[in-house]
């Protein structure tokens, strides 16, 4: 079985390949793909995969970019953290998604849903078709809003207020713009990753995710990695690792 997978978590990705092999099938990773971009000329020009694995968020868009800009005649399993509505979309449209974080369980019974559908071409076939209609016409807005605590209350937040994300231990707070003031939410990274305004909002490690609008510059580091300084105060250390600093400086740059 040959299999390529679209994921920009370097992690995410090894992780999944160490299920893959797992899973008892006779597994060969064609490609891992960080970008629409390289997924593009992946599929335009190389031989196909058998199952290809989708994650929607990549650090130069969505995965959906990928089908205005070249035909996937392929089965492909998504790999998301969306909300229930789309879930159901893509488990109609698709082999199957999965939440991440991937559980193997999950991995294999996606797998046995697609020999099964291996052997109705044309079944997949309809559905590609069907995905490529419903992208066309769904449009999933970013989250506009979030639910925070302040003491005893909750209130709703503008994300465009928010200068960053930061992950502590197990709880996430956010700092607000200009007042820089700190609230507790109830969102994983990971969540907040895949609803977000990606144009607004990048991740630059496992712990933070900022706002472009708050960002005051870039400086590099010696070990190649690059720090990032706001244009507020700020008492953490927001630093990019190698592995992610060109997606950030494409994201910049866009």
């Amino acid at each position: 079985m040959n299999v390529a997978i679209v994921e920009d978590e370097a992690l995410a990705a090894e992780r999944l390949v160490s299920m893959l092999h797992k899973t008892g099938e006779s597994v060969n990773i064609q490609a891992i793909l960080e970008t629409v971009e390289e997924s593009v000329s992946f599929l335009s020009n190389e031989k196909k995969p058998d199952l290809l694995f989708l994650d929607i968020e990549l650090a130069d868009g969505r995965s959906f970019e990928i089908f205005n800009k070249v035909n996937v005649n392929v089965p492909i399993i998504f790999i998301t953290a969306y909300d229930q509505y789309a879930l159901q979309a893509f488990k109609h449209f698709s082999v199957d998604y999965l939440l991440k974080p991937v559980q193997q369980e999950d991995l294999n019974t996606a797998l046995i849903k697609w020999r099964r559908m291996a052997n109705h071409p044309g079944e997949v076939n309809d559905q590609l078709i069907q995905l490529t209609d419903w992208l066309s016409k769904e449009k999933i807005k970013p989250k506009e809003r979030l639910l925070i605590k302040s003491g005893n209350k909750l209130q709703y937040k503008p994300t465009e207020e928010v200068a960053y994300f930061l992950a502590d231990g197990k709880e996430v707070y956010i700092y607000t713009l200009k007042e820089n003031k700190k609230f507790l939410i109830d969102y994983s990274l990971e969540q907040l990753e895949s609803q977000l305004d990606n144009n607004r909002f990048f991740r630059i490690s496992r712990k933070a995710i900022v706002n472009a609008d708050a960002i005051a510059e870039i400086k590099g580091l010696i070990s190649t990695r690059l720090e990032v300084k706001l244009n507020q105060p700020c008492e953490h250390e927001l630093t990019i690792s190698r592995d992610r600093s060109a997606a950030f400086k494409a994201w910049l740059d866009r």
